[in-house]
């Protein structure tokens, strides 16, 4: 029998699993309940928030695609987030974050700490000493994002995981930026990997979900387990919309990242742009981590204008193709301005400490035309400078 590869297992995802009928695309189940044999003995499921057939269905094919012992699907990324801290993070308990994490996560363990909920440390995790001085005490997670949210540098997971365990704690990936086709943190030695299947395992940018994925069974057991008592769990429709999402993932992975490699070359050779970060590209401080770690660099490049906010406004006014908007992934090509959208949560400390500029902009290159994506960025360009 032959072993399947990630690629056509994505694509195959819980096609022809439907028992009653023979279904090529498996059945939406949108019971909110269902019957028990008696009193004390219900079905495999009983309600939906605890457990839901195509929610189940898309759980199994993202655990098995990044190799974990079992997945939890929620509601949104953050969702998944709060999952890991609630489930795997005593009150009190230390955390390490990523210095450059989406505003999102930045926001939410800022407002834990703040409540008294834990203990934060920030720290550059891409670059030593910042790393061995964050990780040589007792911590209870350590947060990752790698490539980062808008930076685009990447963290060494192996180095990391090592130095972590030797310490007593989890390491926890969002690997929402790479996919599970071009990164498998579990592989590298990471216990938890969480995304936001909103962005590219959608991929058409119609629904918002996330999920949790355990390196070990007992830790898949006390995602569920969680989830199911915080009420984070994820709905049958999106579970549905997401999981056909994901059978063409690869095949829009490889045209996003062709678009995106060219955006990058243009802009690198630009004279409005002060630096391009996309670590696809030879002159970009990780390059040769990414080129061990992942199997291709994603679809997001984001620009540092010379002439900061007023180049930006230049940029956008009149752009085409490129929707200024917030979120990721989807099949059509987005740009957003971090500072006053995405990460504006964020204090100016953060900002500066992150790299966060007036000047940074960030695009998630679609499907489209690579000619045409080409032209509207080298007009955005020139108007920038």
């Amino acid at each position: 029998m032959v072993d399947l590869g990630r690629w056509t297992r994505a694509a195959r995802a819980g096609l022809g699993s439907d028992v009653a009928h023979g279904a090529v695309v498996p059945p939406i189940y949108l019971s909110s309940n269902y019957t028990f044999h008696s009193p004390d003995h219900p079905r495999d499921y009983d309600y939906s928030r605890a457990g839901n057939p195509t929610r189940d269905v898309l759980a199994d094919a993202l655990a098995d695609l990044e190799g974990g012992a079992g997945a939890t699907v929620v509601a949104t990324g953050m969702a998944a987030v709060t999952l890991i801290v609630e489930a795997f993070v005593p009150v009190g308990g230390r955390v390490v974050m990523a210095h450059d994490a989406y505003g999102g996560t930045w926001r939410l363990f800022t407002m834990l700490a703040a409540a008294g909920r834990l203990e934060l440390d920030v720290a550059d995790l891409t670059r030593e000493p910042s790393r061995a001085e964050a990780l040589s005490r007792p911590a209870a997670l350590v947060w990752v994002e790698t490539p980062s949210n808008p930076l685009l540098r990447i963290t060494d997971i192996a180095a990391v995981a090592a130095a972590a365990h030797a310490n007593g704690a989890l390491v926890a990936v969002d690997n929402t930026f790479s996919s599970p086709l071009r990164q498998q943190p579990l592989d590298l030695g990471a216990d938890l990997v969480i995304h936001s299947t909103t962005k590219f395992i959608n991929g058409h940018s119609d629904v918002v979900g996330g999920v949790a994925i355990a390196r070990a069974g007992e830790q898949a057991e006390r995602l569920a387990l969680w989830a199911n008592a915080l009420g984070l769990t994820g709905s049958a429709f999106d579970s549905y919309l997401v999981l056909r999402g994901l059978r063409t993932l690869d095949a829009r992975l490889r045209v996003h990242e062709e678009n995106a490699h060219a955006v990058a070359e243009l802009a690198a050779a630009h004279p409005a742009v002060r630096a391009v970060h996309y670590p696809g590209l030879p002159g970009h401080p990780d390059h040769d981590l990414a080129l061990r770690q992942m199997s291709g660099f994603g679809a997001i490049v984001s620009l540092d204008l010379v002439r900061g906010r007023p180049a930006v406004d230049r940029f956008l006014d009149g752009l085409q193709v490129f929707h200024l908007a917030e979120s990721l992934g989807g099949v059509e090509s987005l740009v957003c301005h971090p500072m006053t959208m995405t990460h504006a949560s964020m204090s100016p400390e953060a900002h500066a400490a992150a790299g966060i500029t007036e000047g940074l902009l960030r695009l998630s290159v679609g499907i489209e035309s690579q000619d045409d994506v080409i032209a509207v960025i080298r007009e955005a360009l020139d108007r920038a400078r």
